[in-house]
Order: structure tokens, then C-alpha cells, then sequence
């Protein structure tokens, strides 16, 4: 999450500041009150940028079961977490604390390592919660309108339907927010939930979308066929809103960690595989020591490019592979085409052209590098059409491929090569400049330009 905001809650000055110095470590910015008093006033100012309040119990003026119970009653406040951080370790005390409200119970006996830990937890769980949002299908207005209210307590936003084909047209809709969690009814009419949930499984958008099923059926083979198809959990009719929440916040949980932990391995598959390709890429370049440490610097002027074209963080990432990558194809070109010293004859030059398709068909199996195709397949169009594999024209030819062209002719012009030194850099900016509009794209050109001139 962004910088946490936490609130400390505690009479004791030294505790307050020890707090602060351990919550900032985890990088929080924290805020200090002496007593319950001035912690209801802070987090009812401050409730919709506040994370967290962490409070002791016993403090003059008010309490910290009275600061909890005060936060929970409150509209404004009812929805954040509170964690009661006290001396008081007894049974007792913690259960009062439950009952007051608090989302967690941290005995100052614990120490400095669990109370650090404790409270990431709790802020990894309402992160998961935060900003989530929770479709509820009822045809009962009055099952609707509660379980909204309560789920808004909470913190979700909340959107409702009155049967599953009013779901389903909403979540299809053109403005339709991205649903977290569905929480459905079985008996409804028009569309009833297990033909809603069926219709979502079969969706491409939606089927990932965790969902809820709320049923007064309790039959065996009822919950049988709703788990079949595809429900994530269930709950029988009737229900307190706790279990409820409990439920929710339990399925985002798990959605959450499974999320987490495929996007790390699909990173770790990507970096073994890039790893890989571009030890490939290194022993294509070694092979002619002309070329050595090309696909390296058309990076490091791509990379510059990208600055000037204010491109996120994101695809600068992405066209900084695209770009270490876009000569992978000439692992396909034979040596004494590749490595001919003289000038290419027809037949020779319409070989070397194929390395655009032969890095494409290169990546084309890996499905995390489908993105990086366009640009290795597109590297050598012209704005005019002339160029090649596929003849692509101006705006048909993808931005990375475009960026790419511009530094790939300037480093290409600007290295030896066995038949001719390289050029000064002066006449390979003239030589680009020509090439401006018919060749190369404009902007990608202005963008060299810039960053050729800042390093200048």
C-alpha cells in the first residue's frame, strides 16, 4: 500500500515517541495523541486519510475502550481498524477489548519484533479490504438496502441488483466499475443465482471474480451444485452481518495472496526466460565483435528516449526489453551472411530481412513475452511503407517499434562495421534527420534529439 497514516494513541511520552520510531521504520507517517480525548478528535478529522489508530487502554480524560467504542459508533469512523496496544494482558482485558470494538490486541509485554509484525498484518488485511467493491443481488429491497449499509461500514463501496440478469447487465455496461466480490442470492426472479453464477464462470471478464452465495437452502445437493459451478463459498440464511464480513474479507484474503503469488511466479518465469534470451543475444553479438554491446546501447538511447515521450514507468520497462531484444532474430541468419565484411547481394539482403519474423516466432510460444513481439517484428517499417517485414505504414507501425528504428540506425551509423568506420555523430543526427518522416517518425526523432542534446 501507499505510505500508511497511523494514529498512536498513549499517555506515556516515551511510548508514544518509541512507537512512532518503530512505525516509521515501516514507513508510516504517524500522528501522536496523549489521551482518548484527543485521538476521537484526530480520527474524526482526519478519517478518510487515517489507516490505522493504535491506542493504550488506561489514559486520563478517556479511555482506550471508550476511544474504541466511540470510533465504532461513529459513521465516519466506524470503518477503521483499531488495535488496542496495552499492559494489560489478562484474558479479561483483551476480551473487553473485542467487545469494545478493537481489530487486534497487542500486549505491550510482547515486544518490539510481534508488535512490528502484528501490525503489518493488519495492515495487509485492510488493504485487501480497501477500496474494494462488492456486488450484492437480492430481490428483497430490504436485504439489499442492509447488507449495503453494513458492507459500507466497512469500508467497501457497494453496488446492487435486484435479480441476475440486472447483475449481469451492469457488470456488461459501458461505464461498469471493476467488480471485487458478488454476493448473490439463490431464489430470485427473472434470473436466479445459480443461472447468474453459471453465466459468470462462463464469462472471459468476470468468471475470476469471487462469488458469494447466500441461500436458506441448506440441502446437500443444493450446495453441492453451487460449488460445482463455481462458487467460492456460501453462506445460510439467516446471518449476522459479522460472519458475513468475516466471509468477505476471508475470500479477498485468499484471492489476494493467490493473485500475489502467480504474479511472482510469472515474474520469476519471465526473468529466467529473459535471462536466457539474452545470454542468446550475447553469444549472437559475440560472434561478430562489430556488433558486440549493440542491443545494450539501443537501450540505454531508448531508455533516454522514453523520458522525453513521458512514458510511465511500466512501458519504459517494457521498451527497455523490447529494445534488448529487437535483434534476437539474427540467431537464425547464417554466419557468412551475417558476418560478410562486403556488401549483401539481393538474394543475401532478403535473408537478413527475415530476422524481424524469426525473433517474433522466437517469442511468439511464451506467453508472458507477447507483448515485446510487436516491437521486435516492427523495428525496420518505414513511416513510408518501405520498409519491412510487413510493408506497415505511419501509425500502423507500434510506438515501440518506432522508438527502437531511431536508435537502432543512430547507433548502427555511428559503430564500425568491417567495410566502413563509424560516423561522426554530427553526420549520423544529419543523416537521421533526413530520414525524418519518411523513415523514421517524428516525434521518436524530436525525442532522440532532446535526449541526444541534454547528454551533449
Amino acid at each position: 500500500m501507499n505510505q500508511p497514516h497511523i494514529l498512536v494513541v498513549d499517555d506515556s511520552k516515551f511510548l508514544r515517541k518509541a512507537m512512532q520510531r518503530e512505525l516509521e521504520r515501516l514507513g508510516a507517517k504517524v500522528a501522536l495523541a496523549e489521551d482518548g480525548e484527543q485521538g476521537f478528535v484526530y480520527a474524526c478529522q482526519h478519517a478518510h486519510s487515517l489507516d490505522l489508530v493504535i491506542s493504550d487502554v488506561d489514559m486520563p480524560h478517556m479511555d482506550g475502550f471508550t476511544l474504541c467504542r466511540k470510533l465504532k459508533e461513529s459513521a465516519d469512523t466506524s470503518s477503521l481498524p483499531i488495535v488496542i496496544c496495552s499492559s494489560r494482558d489478562s484474558e479479561q482485558a483483551i476480551e473487553m477489548g473485542f467487545k469494545a470494538g478493537a481489530d487486534g490486541y497487542i500486549p505491550k509485554t510482547n515486544g518490539r519484533t510481534d508488535f512490528l509484525q502484528q501490525v503489518q498484518h493488519i495492515l495487509e488485511r485492510t488493504n485487501i479490504v480497501k477500496n474494494k467493491r462488492v456486488l450484492v443481488v437480492d430481490d428483497a429491497l430490504f436485504i439489499r438496502n442492509s447488507l449495503k449499509d453494513e458492507l459500507r461500514a466497512e469500508g467497501f463501496e457497494v453496488y446492487t441488483a435486484s435479480n441476475g440478469q440486472e447483475a449481469l447487465e451492469f457488470l456488461h455496461g459501458k461505464d461498469a466499475p471493476r467488480i471485487h466480490i458478488i454476493v448473490s442470492d439463490i431464489e430470485m426472479p427473472v434470473m436466479n443465482g445459480l443461472d447468474f453464477l453459471i453465466a459468470i464462470k462462463h464469462s472471459a471478464l468476470l468468471k475470476n471474480i469471487p462469488f458469494l452465495v447466500m441461500t436458506s437452502n441448506s440441502e446437500e445437493r443444493v450446495i453441492h451444485r453451487i460449488f460445482q459451478a463455481g462458487a467460492a463459498s456460501y453462506l445460510a440464511k439467516p446471518f449476522n452481518s459479522t460472519h458475513l464480513i468475516h466471509t468477505i474479507k476471508k475470500l479477498l484474503s485468499d484471492q489476494f495472496l493467490q493473485l500475489l503469488r502467480e504474479k511472482e511466479r510469472l515474474e520469476g518465469e519471465r526473468n529466467l526466460l529473459l535471462g536466457s534470451i539474452t545470454s542468446l543475444i550475447q553469444a549472437l553479438e559475440a560472434r561478430d565483435h562489430y556488433t558486440r554491446g549493440h542491443s545494450t546501447e539501443v537501450a540505454r538511447i531508448v531508455s533516454k528516449m522514453a523520458n522525453e515521450l513521458g512514458l510511465d514507468a511500466d512501458t519504459r520497462e517494457k521498451l527497455n526489453i523490447a529494445a534488448s531484444l529487437h535483434d534476437l532474430g539474427k540467431i537464425g541468419i547464417p554466419d557468412h551472411i551475417l558476418l560478410k565484411p562486403g556488401k549483401l547481394t539481393d538474394e543475401e539482403f532478403s535473408i537478413i530481412k527475415q530476422h524481424p519474423t524469426i525473433g517474433a516466432d522466437i517469442l511468439r510460444p511464451i506467453p508472458s513475452m507477447s507483448d515485446l513481439i510487436p516491437a521486435v517484428l516492427s523495428h525496420h517499417e518505414h513511416m513510408d511503407g518501405t520498409g519491412y517485414p510487413q510493408g506497415l505504414k505511419g501509425q500502423e507501425i507500434p510506438l515501440f517499434g518506432r522508438i527502437i528504428a531511431v536508435a537502432d540506425v543512430y547507433h548502427a551509423l555511428t559503430s564500425d562495421r568491417p567495410y566502413r568506420k563509424g560516423m561522426p555523430r554530427e553526420k549520423a543526427i544529419a543523416i537521421i534527420l533526413e530520414e525524418k518522416g519518411s523513415h523514421l517518425c517524428p516525434e521518436c526523432v524530436d525525442a532522440f534529439l532532446k535526449a541526444w542534446r541534454s547528454q551533449s
